[in-house]
């Protein structure tokens, strides 16, 4: 019956076979997958293709809808030129695990009249019957990839509420199992030590960071998880000593959550932390810390309270500057800040000092902002002006 639904239309037409694996780990050990969608090729040869194009350029990325795939993009193009005769996969659900591409595929083959094949039967998206059968397909293929997610994740946080689900070790500890222990070079242990220390006896990680600059001073940190590496100390490598609970010998999970934000190109995962109330588990005394919790969270509540503006986050900010946020340095690209001036605080001021601040270097420029403002401000009327 399925070898009846190909037409001599179709045949004229080339066939496109889609290879596709969900993640980097599949591609590399399950090799037999690969072997087994390739073979699909036979099964077209048999059904009377010649011409048939494979596309695995998307090896290695999902297809639940959260990444772009150039391979699929690519086939649904060729589909609606009307160059495509047939598509096939050795499952459906390798096109797609999400309603939105599954649907376009199959409205694209409907209205080109190209088939889908797999490796039980032929589908004609013209055909009723089959178009309810693709449509109940792609409906358990994202149901069943929902459904695998929601295991893992609760198994997932269910050993993580035990405390048990460490991911990766901070600087300055190694993972032992289900815990994490303190690293045995004594070198790394003194420098963390110092680095806690120094920031509760200055009362600010900023100061910290300038007395290490001063005295010329590396710290311990790792890149990408790989081997501890001593580099001269930035400000981020301080504060993490001080906010991390690990630290202070606390067990924590889920402190940073995923935000999805959409653009021209597509659906982008940011990284967000998330309030302390919201952490998955926070359990002191997991393991052997730096400092006491007690002691450890009183530093990291003196550094939370450093900021002078906790209620107020990003522009718009206060002040009479017109080009706040706008300006960057020409010699290292960083953004200018806004200082304010004279005798009432009103005069403001553009410098770069970014630089000193995150590493203790030298200040690039400075120059004052009332007569840039005025320059702009005037160039801005004259163009309003001329347009009206």
């Amino acid at each position: 019956m399925s070898a009846d639904k190909i037409g001599a239309q179709h045949r004229a037409r080339k066939a496109v076979l889609y290879v596709r694996q969900s993640s980097a780990h599949q591609v590399q050990h399950n090799r037999e997958s690969q072997i087994l969608q390739y073979a699909m090729r036979d099964r077209l040869v048999q059904l009377g293709w010649s011409e048939i194009e494979v596309i695995d350029e998307d090896l290695g990325c999902s297809a639940a809808g959260g990444t772009t795939r150039a391979g699929f993009e690519r086939m649904v193009a060729e589909v609606c030129l009307g160059k495509v005769g047939a598509v096939a996969a050795r499952e459906v659900s390798r096109f797609a695990r999400n309603s939105r591409d599954w649907q376009q595929l199959v409205e694209m083959c409907r209205v080109v009249d190209t088939l889908l094949v797999d490796q039980e039967a032929v589908y004609a998206p013209r055909q009723g019957n089959d178009r309810l059968l693709l449509g109940l397909k792609g409906s358990l293929n994202e149901y069943e990839l929902d459904l695998l997610r929601q295991r893992s994740l609760s198994a997932r946080y269910e050993k993580a509420r035990r405390g048990e689900l460490v991911v990766g070790a901070p600087v300055g500890f190694l993972k032992a199992g289900d815990r994490l222990e303190k690293d045995p070079d004594r070198r790394v242990q003194a420098a963390i030590t110092l680095a806690i220390d120094k920031v509760a006896e200055l009362g600010s990680v900023r100061q910290a960071l300038l007395w290490f600059l001063e005295h010329k001073l590396d710290l311990p940190t790792r890149i990408n998880g790989g081997p501890i590496e001593w580099r001269r100390p930035r400000y981020s490598t301080l504060h993490e000593f001080i906010a991390n609970p690990a630290y202070g010998g606390a067990y924590a999970y889920g402190k940073t959550g995923v935000s999805v934000q959409y653009d021209g190109a597509g659906a982008k995962a940011r990284a967000r932390r998330k309030p302390r109330a919201e952490w998955l588990a926070l359990q002191p005394g997991a393991h052997q810390g730096y400092v006491d919790w007690d002691r450890a969270e009183a530093i990291r509540k003196m550094v939370s309270e450093n900021i002078p503006t906790s209620g107020a986050r990003g522009a718009p900010k206060h002040g009479s500057a017109l080009l706040s946020g706008l300006l960057r340095c020409c010699r290292c690209g960083r953004k200018l800040t806004v200082q304010y001036t004279g005798a009432k605080g009103q005069i403001p001021r553009y410098a770069c000092v970014r630089g000193r601040l995150d590493y203790g270097e030298p200040n690039c420029i400075a120059f004052g902002g009332l007569r840039v403002d005025d320059v702009v401000e005037a160039a801005l009327l004259r163009t309003i002006l001329r347009k009206g």
